[in-house]
């Protein structure tokens, strides 16, 4: 079988036909494309999946020449609709990206510029094509409806900062679909987003891949995202594609080992830290320009033997259209997740820390704008409560509040092994600042750039753990082996550290105090899902070893379902409900916890209904009257939801809601014939 683009009889919309790709360094060309072949149809969403590194955003930079000028194409063609793009004339390239092809970035933020109005910026995009003015201010108007954005003249008037993510995204779509172009490649274009943002975002892409039968190349490293919208993937690794087929083939029946690895890495059918640890890849992806000359996965493969150092792997035909590059496709039924461990998580009885009716309120433009209200939580000794609502919820100003960053409102109280602890940081004695530890989302960010792991860890050993000299450095060692960090990376300054060495630097000088509580700000959302796992095994084994609490807050339901024993969903800066991990996903469940779970891609292909959130999160200074949801609420009662604030109440032991509706009519399902995941 040849790997080479097969054709139903029609053109494809683009063909990437044994790409290789280089970038020069320090004058030497370094090989990141080794011979990547795949094609996309008319009408075909085809997805790009791999770790971070092993080429897909080079593919489709590539497929755009948006390339940067240490960038050389050594061979191979890209075709678009026939078209070889790496032929073009700089005017026949500017008409292809005009007319043809558009591209949509990750970052929606870094896309726009910050000093221009949307409307300005949309209408930009119909001058180019030649409309007049009030012809472009027209289109500008036309193309934000025709990404549903309700109110669009609002819009147009805005500047970049003043709409969300969300938002925002809608329109970088809009202006990528102005010259309505037969090719719309996607860079990540949910990563960052809130579940219910993502999953609006994605029922766009699906309509108007229907309305304009584009064909989409789509990169995700969320597997559920390109289940849910592709029709094909191909799995990359070290420049290269292995594995090629369509979505339903290759994640139920992978046939490389790499493709396994991935499948295992993600916490699936509900496993939770109390059933196993998570499957990680070991090692780490080749650098750019190391010399593969056989199989490119094979210094990380559990398969790997002679033949496979030896011989270039074959292109095996495992089904039609199914294609994977392995010498043992027929023995990757070997590889198999952890078993069952049974771990054994000791949850203390007393409560270490606890928030009662913490309230803060902050005061923007001679308004009070309240972003916590009433908080009532606790923590157990090894025990981690995660957290999880939309952006704007107050999921972070929580966790800042919590650790003396914000000063909580008066009234409210924060208690440590029942002693009042004080609002601010500054105020706090050693011990307390001590028992509160965070782990950044961007640990880039957070570590000092300058400074090597070593002195960055031995600085938090004396500074929290009061210790010096030898003692302080067998603390930094073994910090280093509890986090799996060689000696060799405590002598590395964290620019020359992957993601995932970072974030495990992150989490060590969090531990340099032996803290009580540790916040865990989305700490694995940027990660790739094979680094995830090990990172989120590590949480769990540090949680068993020197039983921690965690407050953890992320937007992957998968990742807080794994390693959570309570949940509690924030929503406008309110508690809607609290409950065990298993009671949350087993329901029944406030509504606005129905609709984030229903938001959820489904890695596994399990169709179900979405339950659309309509409008956006309302401002916390100026809340709806009565229950704060009831304006996107699906089960909302008009003359009572409206009018009145919802009590608390018990939907069983230790399961509460802030709605008006009892455990029985929750239970009751909504049916929904609109938007499925």
């Amino acid at each position: 079988m040849s790997d080479s683009p097969q054709t139903s009889g029609t053109v494809p919309a683009l063909a990437i036909e044994d790409l290789q790709l280089a970038y020069t360094v320090r004058g030497v060309p370094r090989g990141v494309l080794r011979g990547v072949t795949f094609h996309v149809e008319p009408g075909e969403a085809y997805g790009l999946v791999g770790e971070s590194g092993c080429g897909k955003s080079t593919t489709a930079y590539a497929a755009m020449r948006y390339m940067p000028s240490n960038a050389v194409i050594q061979g191979g063609r890209v075709l678009a609709d026939g078209q070889d793009v790496t032929a073009m004339s700089t005017q026949e390239l500017q008409e292809f990206r005009m007319t043809k092809a558009s591209m949509v970035y990750q970052d929606p933020v870094q896309a726009m510029n910050p000093a221009l109005r949307i409307g300005v910026q949309v209408a930009e995009c119909f001058r180019i094509l030649g409309q007049s003015k009030i012809e472009a201010k027209d289109s500008a108007r036309q193309a934000l409806r025709r990404v549903k954005i309700a109110d669009p003249e609002r819009v147009l008037d805005r500047y970049p900062h003043e709409l969300s993510g969300g938002m925002l995204q809608r329109v970088v779509i809009a202006m990528a679909l102005a010259g309505d172009p037969k090719l719309l490649v996607l860079d990540e274009p949910t990563t960052g987003l809130d579940a219910t943002v993502e999953a609006e975002v994605l029922d766009l892409v699906r309509d108007l891949r229907s309305e304009t039968h584009a064909a989409i190349l789509l990169i995700a490293h969320n597997l559920g995202v390109i289940r849910t919208m592709c029709d094909r993937v191909g799995v990359m690794y070290a420049g290269r594609v292995v594995e090629e087929g369509t979505v339903q083939e290759v994640f139920d029946n992978p046939s490389h080992p790499y493709t396994m690895g991935l499948l295992n890495s993600i916490p699936r059918h509900g496993v939770r830290k109390t059933d196993r640890s998570l499957f990680t890849i070991p090692g780490n992806l080749p650098l750019i320009g190391t010399d593969l000359p056989t199989c490119v996965y094979v210094d990380r493969c559990p398969l790997a033997d002679d033949i496979c150092r030896n011989e270039v792997p074959p292109i095996v035909d495992r089904s039609d259209g199914h294609w994977t590059r392995c010498h043992h496709a027929d023995k990757i039924d070997q590889i198999k997740p952890p078993e069952h461990e049974n771990n054994d998580f000791d949850i203390g009885t007393d409560t270490i820390v606890k928030l009662a009716a913490v309230s803060k309120t902050f005061r923007q433009r001679g308004n009070d704008v309240p972003a916590l209200v009433s908080i009532d939580l606790g923590f157990k000794e090894g025990e981690t409560l995660g957290l999880v609502g939309e952006s704007g919820s107050g999921k972070s100003t929580l966790a800042k509040t919590l650790l003396g960053i914000h000063e909580p409102d008066q009234g409210g109280s924060i208690h440590l092994d029942g002693r009042l602890v004080k609002d601010k940081a500054t105020d706090r004695r050693v011990e307390s600042i001590r028992a509160f530890q965070m782990v950044f989302q961007n640990a880039d960010s957070a570590l000092n750039r300058m400074w090597t792991v070593r002195r960055i860890l031995h600085r938090s050993v004396t500074k929290l753990a009061g210790i010096h000299g030898a003692e302080a450095d067998k603390k930094v060692n073994d910090l280093a082996e509890a986090m799996r960090l060689s000696q060799r990376h405590l002598e590395m300054k964290p620019r020359q550290l992957s993601g995932g060495l970072k974030q495990r630097v992150a989490i060590a000088r969090a531990f340099a105090g032996d803290p009580r509580i540790v916040v865990c700000d989305e700490p694995t959302s940027a990660l790739d899902v094979s680094v995830q796992a090990a990172i989120l095994n590590l949480l769990a084994n540090l949680q068993n070893d020197e039983r921690t609490s965690y407050l953890f807050i992320t937007h992957d339901i998968g990742v807080v379902r794994y390693l959570s024993d309570r949940i509690a969903v924030m929503y406008l800066g309110r508690i809607m409900e609290l409950g065990t991990t298993d009671q949350i996903f087993a329901g029944p469940n406030h509504p606005y916890t129905e609709a984030l779970l229903s938001a959820v891609p489904s890695i596994d292909g399990d169709a179900r209904p979405r339950i659309p959130l309509t409008g956006e999160i309302p401002s916390p200074a100026n809340p709806p009257s009565g229950c704060v949801f009831h304006t996107r609420c699906h089960r909302v009662i008009m003359g009572l939801c409206d009018i009145t604030d919802p009590d608390t109440i018990e939907l069983a032991d230790g399961h509460t809601s802030k709605c008006h509706l009892t455990a029985e009519q929750l239970s009751v399902p909504v049916t929904f014939t609109s938007a499925t995941v």
